[in-house]
């Protein structure tokens, strides 16, 4: 296959590349800035520039770009950005393919389980509704963004992906910190609930999904077994052979980071289950968060 990746150089576009490369496909990255790679592709989505022609003939476009939630405090300026970053690129692309004489068959544009917002104990599925708090929004305007592509016929695919557990990057690493300095714990109450899924399976996932012509719309891309913050912390002092009796108090992490920004990334209860992906019969590498965190942090790390 040809196919396009957007964000080639996160945790997810790194390791997807690598899967689709050692496969012998062809991957052209699509890049802000000048490459090496001979078989990039140019685009600029603040001024909304893109070299179309390149999209022409494709197989596949995944676009995962966006910049990260949780990588500052978020002030008005910023949640601009978190909103613009995946609005003003997703746009792009999805008018680009729309408006191409030979457009891919397909395309897979990130999303997220933020999509739900808090939902305590529920269980939430692809047909369940949407939140209410600033994640939510952003995420119901991302995925909104995609429509040029849809209304031209591309089988369009929203990745509702979960936090990702690998050692290389995302959620884990900050996670782990403190059980490797023993004073690791649950988060606040612990009751609330986490999504996750390994970085193998996102990638297993979106390849399913790509060869897959009978699956369009949103796809909750998360493992089949969320846990609670209480079990998440046990399993992360499990692995790494460190106590996890040491709770966190909510206060000091919403003073930090901002009432609004802990409690939407920290405190958010999300009780997600992929039932696109099982009903299309996909198999999971990782379906336990122990499996997934001794794959990603193994017992000598």
């Amino acid at each position: 296959m040809q196919v396009a990746i957007t964000g080639a150089s996160g945790l997810i576009g790194t390791a997807l590349t690598r899967s689709l490369r050692d496969d012998g496909h062809a991957v052209r990255p699509v890049v802000r800035r000048d490459s090496d790679d001979p078989a990039a592709i140019r685009w600029d989505p603040a001024a909304g520039t893109i070299d179309a022609a390149a999209f022409e003939g494709l197989d596949v476009v995944v676009h995962l770009a966006g910049a990260g939630i949780g990588d500052k405090r978020w002030s008005a300026d910023r949640k601009r950005e978190i909103l613009e970053s995946r609005t003003r690129g997703t746009g792009l692309i999805a008018r680009t393919l729309a408006d191409l004489a030979t457009p891919p068959a397909t395309f897979v544009s990130a999303s997220a389980v933020g999509y739900y917002g808090s939902r305590a104990d529920a269980v939430l599925t692809e047909t369940s509704e949407p939140g209410d708090d600033f994640v939510a929004g952003v995420v119901q305007a991302w995925e909104a963004a995609t429509r040029p592509a849809v209304d031209a016929g591309i089988r369009t695919v929203l990745l509702r992906t979960a936090p990702v557990l690998s050692a290389d990057g995302g959620i884990l690493p900050r996670m782990a910190l403190p059980f490797r300095f023993f004073v690791g714990g649950r988060l606040g109450s612990g009751d609330q609930w986490m999504s996750w899924i390994s970085l193998d399976d996102v990638v297993a996932a979106i390849r399913f999904l790509m060869a897959r012509d009978d699956v369009a719309g949103p796809v909750n891309v998360t493992a089949p077994e969320p846990v609670t913050n209480r079990e998440m912390s046990a399993a992360l002092g499990r692995t790494l052979h460190r106590p996890s009796a040491i709770p966190v108090p909510a206060l000091p992490l919403q003073l930090a980071l901002g009432r609004e920004m802990a409690d939407s990334l920290l405190f958010v209860s999300q009780r997600v289950h992929p039932r696109v992906l099982l009903d299309a019969g996909f198999t999971f590498t990782h379906a336990t968060v122990d499996a997934a965190l001794a794959d990603a942090l193994g017992t000598s790390r």
